[in-house]
């Protein structure tokens, strides 16, 4: 596996497949941790891998830590937009607009990149600072399997 190919693939498939409430605008997305963000925001962070899970490097796991992040201007209304893409299901879940890349069953998930993914944790519901700008944001943890 490629991890910048994989994180690409995961921003693509969250800025694509994301639908915000009218008057929100469009999520913007990167598979790298940027310099500054346009809000909303999804970026792919840091990750870690955990090697040779199978026999003759047959397969890695690969735990990558995302990040979104929403305007502040209204603490309620972006707490609202972002509970929103936190959610499990619905058109502004990353959730689901991201383990849509999994493919049709019996295919490799984002586009042969990998075996399969999963998002299996919300976490750091907060305040972030990035680039000495305040945002309110939270954490997506994506566990992703492939050829080692």
């Amino acid at each position: 596996m490629q991890p910048s190919l994989i994180r690409e693939a995961i921003a693509t498939a969250a800025r694509t497949g994301v639908t915000l409430p009218d008057g929100i605008g469009k999520l913007t997305a990167t598979g790298y941790t940027p310099d500054a963000v346009v809000t909303p925001h999804f970026f792919c962070g840091e990750y870690s891998v955990d090697f040779d899970k199978a026999m003759n490097r047959g397969l890695d796991k690969l735990e990558l830590t995302c990040r979104v992040l929403v305007s502040r201007a209204d603490d309620r209304s972006a707490q609202a937009v972002l509970d929103g893409m936190l959610a499990g299901s619905g058109p502004a879940s990353l959730k689901s607009a991201i383990e849509a890349a999994r493919g049709a069953p019996g295919d490799y998930a984002l586009g042969g990149l990998a075996h399969d993914l999963h998002v299996t944790r919300i976490q750091g519901y907060r305040w972030y600072e990035h680039q000495g700008t305040q945002f309110i944001g939270a954490e997506l943890i994506i566990n992703i399997i492939g050829e080692g």
